[in-house]
């Protein structure tokens, strides 16, 4: 396996001569492109396609000039009028050719040995069209050859130069060596044809440079986004692979290799099947993601492994590589090791559940406090009613009765005289009837204190049996009448509100039952409700008041409002209010809204909170669905 991101076509553009068009190897070019390459020194080799290409072109002209030399040399010397000083020519042409080849294989630039055969071509033209007086000879079509090879092997400046001396000798010279009627108009044209030669290909290198330097700046474009992609890539924890369409591996990263390592023992090298090397239980899942990616789809999926015999959890993801038309042409594989966000997510799912419990703790502490508010209240009316019946019954005038009855014995023997002779007996009427007034007035108060702390008691036993009826395990659904529920969790704080001046309005909609968990949304309630009693507790304002409102805004969900004109909320924490920990009370623990919210989201719904500011008050909202909802993230 690579252990580059980038495939293996783009790192041979590093090379500036393999960024030039190649040649396939099958074809007879690279074979002579691999002859001329060998003439040449390792450092033009090495230098600029432009470079490269120019010293290939002084070799094949060198060597096609070795070649013409040798050829008149073995053939046309003896035929030549002169052959020795033909023969002494050739052979010097030959040494200067063939030395030329020898520095260009040692010389770091092309530049001097470009210029000396420059010089020797124009040379060569000029001294040919001077020996002979024919004016054929001296426009001949090779003098083309120089503005063609300077102007490509020395630049445009030293270009000029030799086409004007070769024109310059066509059109001036050569004329008035040899006059001929006739000639100097063909000269003169011929020597501008030559400097046209000049600007045409003056401007078609210009072209191509322009061409070749806008191919050049995106080849280095083209590096630097490798390289920056290369770094992004490598500089990752996570494993990213490349892949075919087969499956097989074209690079990865270090990360990439590793986990190679750790699964199979070994990475896998470039071209071998990934797929393969799994474990047949994995091969069949990892082959139908790869086939829905191939069809341009984007996979992703959880995969458990061992590494390092410890158990592992992988997150891979799949995505095509599209080609020009928009087909995949492979796949690239991210992988990221997520055990330790798994874990995390156990152990935030176990404390979820512990802050549940503990939430329905704190759901019944603030449910006993509220019975136990309640119930106080009560005993203290009980109290006070047991005191008046206590003294109301020691206050009796039934000591008199037993007088009364003490003196009718004494005289039973004559109770006709003791009525009319004794003074005593003559007032005993008038006594009974004003005792008996007496007893019945007392008889009717200690009926109504007895009658008080009998609804005392009963209300007593009316908040003991409503939470007992509350008190049953959480997590079990059931239908609930939410009106119900409501008034419930206001009984609880009904005598507080009252002795607080508190006014208390309601506004309950007609709705069927709701298939919720009733310890859940009581202590939602419950929590709501003291919420709004300690608001309007601090609040300054004499026309307290608490809107309790249950109705069905859109159909399928329950809105329950808590509504007071309290002290409000401060903008700024209005964001914060369910978070953990957050309160603006002077003894709040900043856990009663957090766990109201969570039991919301628990149920499929929502808790919410609205507040025009300081000293207007506030309205929570709870949302729930009518028949029950999957818990929301």
């Amino acid at each position: 396996m690579s252990t580059s991101i980038m495939p293996a076509g783009l790192e041979r553009v590093r090379s500036p001569r393999a960024a030039l068009p190649s040649v396939p190897r099958q074809s007879p070019w690279a074979w002579v492109l691999e002859r001329l390459d060998a003439c040449l020194s390792e450092s033009v080799r090495r230098a600029s396609p432009v470079e490269l290409s120019r010293g290939r072109l002084l070799v094949g002209i060198l060597g096609m000039l070795l070649l013409f030399d040798l050829l008149v040399l073995f053939f046309h010397v003896r035929l030549s009028p002169e052959p020795l000083r033909t023969g002494i020519v050739q052979l010097s042409c030959l040494l200067v050719f063939s030395g030329t080849l020898w520095w260009l294989r040692r010389a770091t630039s092309i530049r001097v040995p470009s210029l000396v055969l420059s010089f020797l071509v124009t040379a060569a033209v000029i001294v040919e069209t001077l020996l002979v007086a024919n004016q054929a000879v001296a426009v001949n079509v090779m003098a083309m050859l120089v503005p063609m090879l300077t102007v490509y092997l020395v630049g445009m400046g030293w270009g000029l130069f030799f086409t004007a001396l070769v024109a310059a000798n066509m059109g001036l010279v050569h004329p008035l060596l040899f006059p001929a009627a006739g000639t100097q108009a063909l000269s003169a044209w011929s020597a501008l044809f030559v400097l046209c030669g000049w600007l045409v290909t003056w401007m078609f290198l210009a072209s191509r440079d322009a061409a070749q330097a806008a191919l050049e700046q995106a080849l280095r474009t083209l590096r630097e986004n490798e390289g920056k992609l290369l770094s992004l890539v490598e500089s990752t924890d996570d494993p990213v692979c490349s892949l075919d369409v087969q499956g097989r591996v074209i690079t990865s990263n270090h990360a990439g290799e590793a986990l190679c390592h750790q699964l199979f023992g070994g990475a896998p090298s470039q071209g071998t099947p990934l797929f393969d090397a799994l474990p047949s239980e994995q091969r069949e899942l990892w082959k139908a993601q790869a086939e829905r990616t191939l069809a341009g789809q984007r996979v992703r999926f959880q995969v458990d492994t061992l590494l390092n015999e410890q158990p592992r959890v992988m997150d891979i993801s799949l995505n095509p590589i599209l080609g020009t038309e928009g087909v995949p042409v492979g796949m690239t594989l991210f992988g990221r090791d997520i055990t330790a966000l798994k874990e995390a997510e156990a152990r935030l799912s176990e404390l979820h559940r512990g802050l549940l419990d503990v939430s329905r703790q704190a759901g019944m502490a603030e449910m006993a406090t509220g019975i136990l508010h309640n119930v106080g209240n009560t005993l203290n009316s009980v109290n006070v009613s047991v005191g008046v019946i206590t003294k109301q019954l020691r206050a009796l005038r039934v000591s008199g009765v037993a007088r009364t009855s003490a003196l009718l014995r004494e005289h039973a023997h004559d109770l006709a005289s003791f009525f009319t002779q004794d003074p005593r007996g003559q007032q005993l009427p008038a006594y009974l009837e004003k005792l008996s007034t007496q007893l019945a007035a007392e008889q009717e108060a200690l009926l109504k204190e007895t009658t008080a702390l009998s609804q005392s008691v009963d209300h007593i036993k009316a908040v003991v049996s409503m939470q007992q009826s509350h008190a049953r395990g959480s997590g079990m659904l059931e239908q609930v009448p939410v009106p119900q529920l409501m008034s419930d969790a206001l009984r609880l704080h009904a005598v507080s509100f009252e002795r607080l001046g508190i006014h208390v309005h309601t506004e309950y909609a007609q709705i069927p039952p709701v298939l919720v968990d009733r310890h859940k949304l009581l202590q939602i309630l419950l929590n709501l409700v003291s919420n709004a009693r300690h608001a309007l507790l601090d609040s300054p304002r004499e026309d307290k008041r608490l809107t309790l409102r249950v109705g069905q805004r859109t159909p399928g969900w329950v809105r329950i409002e808590v509504a007071d004109n309290g002290v409000g909320i401060q903008p700024e924490h209005q964001s914060r209010l369910f978070t953990q920990g957050f309160t603006t009370k002077k003894d709040g623990h900043g856990f009663g809204l957090h766990i109201s919210a969570l039991a919301a989201s628990e149920m499929g719904g929502s808790l919410t909170c609205t507040s025009p500011g300081p000293g207007r008050g506030a309205t929570f909202t709870v949302e729930i669905p009518s028949q029950g909802g999957e818990p929301r993230d």
